[in-house]
């Protein structure tokens, strides 16, 4: 039977940090699902459409390349709703530093309350990535910084892009 992994996070933008941890989990699952989550009280820099778009053209050759089916969607619930509507079985979730771990912990074990059948599998990030975060990312592009070693080309071309335009 196919092991199904959701990988979830707002991805604004995605970073190489993300694509480290989709790298890793393509090893683990035979179909990796990238989930966008989408809330109202949230104004991302990027729509969720442009995410999709972002997270198909840099992932899904990575997907390829390991044999590993990557499929994009939103979710604006609870992950565990997405993992199951996703048919997942397997959470991926990316770790930078033990502050990340902690907090990461206590998601899986709530979890793990809410979904027993649904395991929780942390991937720790490569050390070259560990600092890279979306949050100072945007900030960086906002203030006109370069951010192309901390993002794929053509994510960084949309940041310039963006802010081109503010």
């Amino acid at each position: 039977m196919p092991r199904t992994g959701l990988f979830a996070g707002s991805f604004d933008p995605i970073t190489l940090g993300h694509l480290d941890v989709v790298r890793n989990a393509v090893r683990l699952v035979d179909r990796l699902v990238l989930a966008i989550g989408v809330h109202p009280g949230k104004a991302p820099l990027f729509s969720a459409d442009e995410r999709l778009r972002m997270l198909d053209e840099i992932c899904a050759p990575v997907g390829r390349a390991a044999g590993c089916e990557i499929a994009c969607t939103t979710f604006a619930g609870l992950v565990v709703a997405a993992a199951k509507e996703a048919g997942a079985t397997v959470l991926i979730r990316g770790v930078r530093d033990a502050t990340d771990f902690d907090y990461e912990m206590q998601m899986a074990g709530m979890n793990a309350a809410m979904a027993p059948g649904l395991q929780t599998v942390f991937v720790p990030a490569s050390p070259a990535v560990r600092p890279i975060t979306a949050t100072l990312v945007r900030q960086i592009a906002g203030m006109g910084g370069d951010v192309s070693s901390f993002v794929p080309a053509p994510v960084a071309a949309r940041l310039k892009r963006k802010f081109a335009k503010s």
